[in-house]
């Protein structure tokens, strides 16, 4: 990262998440200035205390000066708490805004967007960036109030007492000012590097977590056992190399350290035989010196800081910057819906991942409160059919209109509201049986969830769960069977009571028995609804009004199961291969 670049990132950071903290910065800059003044005061203080205390011996300083270097300390100490007090805020609540910020944007981004990136680097983005960018704002901002003013008291101290000796002892800034900017292009390209390296190890554990029932029945322990250890050493590589980075200016510093202290020794040894300075003098001076080791070893790594947190800044600009295309459109109108029909007008879209198109010029006529069912092979476009109406994708040709609203042109919330999927990737929160249907309709009242879940027929198995409807169900409803979450989706439908339904294979993973109670409540849920179907077993839509048979992205033909099975043999292809 070239000192450009990085200037126009830091710039950003300040004006978009730094600046609105700026009261709590002056309070910790005006802190600083109190630790810079005592610290040079508790060096200061030595000269009159070899002079009055150990050379003249006189009482009065004798007690008066250590009660004033206790004082110094004390304000030193109290003033450094309470700026890091403000300024660990003022991280934590920038690095608070950018997690919070990454977290929005997974909730509005298009979900082609989501698909093109793996969660774990979300996660990576959350944890292990916002911190280096909390550390940047709160360790670095303070370091470097702190400790330049430290040096401008402690440096002025020392002219004060010795201009030839400070200009001696200045002879090192130049030289770790050039090391801090060598160290700090390398620890910025260093960082970035971890920055992926944690991310592929998000990645791989959100992995393994969703496929340990996979990992096991194929014996693959051993092999994921052996692809973690890659994937964690890489990280620890990565991390060791930052240390190393970060470090490296120790040697060098402390060498720099000995030869400056080596030759003001020999330099003062000769001013003070030649009367120029006090021993009294020489203490002092030698306290500021060795009180300003530390500081300006500080300011020394506050580059590789700024490296690292622009580095992982930019990292998380990445994701909030991309551009969200299905959005809401201010002063949108709400859609109206008198009979639910639906139009789909010469449609064709394409997946950003593939150069094959899903669709391929589609055109449909749906009428309302009648159910409408798609069927083919793997991978005809059907589930694409059923993403686009509540447009988790927008299609790249035509549109799509309700009761003759094209739904681009409508507010996303309103379209939204009319529309309820039941999918067969049933997805369930950690909550309790309750909450989960609620999540439909917040503020829902018990009697409403309860006559729901009777017509998804979800009531009785529930009232024999632990905690009936307070029991909590695990990640993704672990401990539910596949029949059971179904029938908790279903129910989550029913509640939201929207006159458009999609179900998309709902009863494709599910055994006989299960399928048959599920059916019925699909039933309930789709009664004197608009209602789009996309079914694996052909033998649940011989009551659809409607069914379209596609096949590589278009429709090959449409009408009910009768005329179908008569007159398209892809259909009636299928249909045998089931009964078979």
């Amino acid at each position: 990262m070239k000192f450009k670049e990085l200037k126009l990132i830091l710039e950003r950071l300040y004006k978009e998440y730094v600046k609105g903290h700026l009261k709590r910065i002056l309070i910790a800059l005006v802190l600083s200035l109190v630790v810079a003044a005592s610290t040079s005061g508790i060096a200061w203080l030595l000269d009159p205390a070899v002079k009055k205390i150990f050379i003249e011996q006189d009482k009065v300083f004798a007690w008066s000066i250590p009660i004033l270097i206790v004082v110094a300390f004390s304000s030193k100490g109290l003033s450094l708490y309470f700026a890091r007090i403000n300024i660990i805020r003022v991280g934590e609540e920038v690095a608070g805004a950018l997690q919070k910020k990454i977290a929005n944007n997974i909730l509005t981004s298009d979900i082609q967007t989501l698909d093109n990136r793996h969660s774990g680097k979300y996660i990576s983005n959350v944890m292990f960036d916002t911190h280096h960018v909390q550390n940047l704002v709160s360790t670095g901002v303070l370091n470097l109030m702190k400790d330049s003013f430290s040096v401008i008291a402690l440096v002025s101290l020392m002219f004060y007492q010795n201009w030839k000796l400070a200009l001696f002892a200045i002879l090192m800034m130049p030289l770790a000012g050039g090391l801090a900017k060598s160290l700090g292009k390398r620890i910025g390209k260093a960082t970035s590097k971890a920055g992926i390296s944690s991310g592929n190890l998000a990645s791989f554990l959100t992995e393994i977590f969703k496929g340990s029932k996979m990992i096991r029945i194929y014996q693959k322990e051993n092999a994921e056992n052996k692809k973690a250890n890659e994937v964690i050493n890489d990280l620890v590589e990565k991390n060791i190399k930052i240390g190393s980075v970060l470090i490296r200016a120790t040697p060098i510093m402390e060498a720099l350290t000995g030869l400056m202290i080596a030759g003001f020794i020999i330099f003062s040894g000769r001013l003070i035989a030649s009367g120029e300075i006090g021993v009294n003098n020489f203490f002092s001076f030698l306290a500021a010196m060795m009180l300003a080791y530390q500081p300006i070893r500080s300011l020394a790594t506050i580059n590789m800081s700024a490296y690292q947190g622009a580095a992982a800044f930019k990292r998380i600009s990445d994701i909030i910057d991309k551009e969200i295309k299905i959005k809401e459109i201010k002063d949108a109108p709400k859609l109206s819906l008198k009979n639910t029909d639906i139009k789909f007008k010469n449609i064709e879209f394409k997946y950003e991942s593939t150069d094959e198109k899903a669709i391929r010029n589609i055109s449909l006529d749906i009428k309302g409160n009648t159910m409408t069912a798609f069927v083919g092979h793997s991978g005809a476009g059907k589930s694409t059919i059923i993403n686009l109406l509540p447009r988790f994708y927008d299609p790249q040709k035509g549109s799509i209109e309700i009761d003759g609203q094209n739904i681009c042109n409508v507010s996303l919330s309103s379209l939204r509201k009319n529309l309820s999927l039941v999918s067969q990737d049933v997805i369930l929160f950690d909550d309790t049986v309750k909450n989960n249907i609620a999540y439909a309709k917040p503020g829902a009242s018990e009697k409403e969830i309860f006559e729901a879940c009777k017509f998804a027929a979800a009531d009785d198995f529930i009232k024999k769960l632990p905690k009936e409807y307070e029991t909590m169900i695990g990640e993704n409803g672990i401990r539910l069977s596949g029949g059971q979450k179904q029938r908790i989706s279903i129910a989550r439908a029913i509640l939201k009571e929207s006159p458009i339904i999609l179900l998309d294979e709902a009863t494709s993973a599910l055994d006989a028995e299960s399928e048959e109670i599920v059916q019925n409540a699909i039933n309930n849920l789709t009664k004197n609804k608009t209602t789009l179907v996309i079914a694996h077993r052909l033998s649940t839509i011989h009551s659809a009004n409607k069914i379209f048979v596609m096949k590589q992205g278009k429709v090959i033909n449409s009408g009910d199961h009768n005329y179908l099975i008569n007159n398209c043999e892809e259909y009636k292809s299928l249909y045998q291969k089931q009964l078979k």
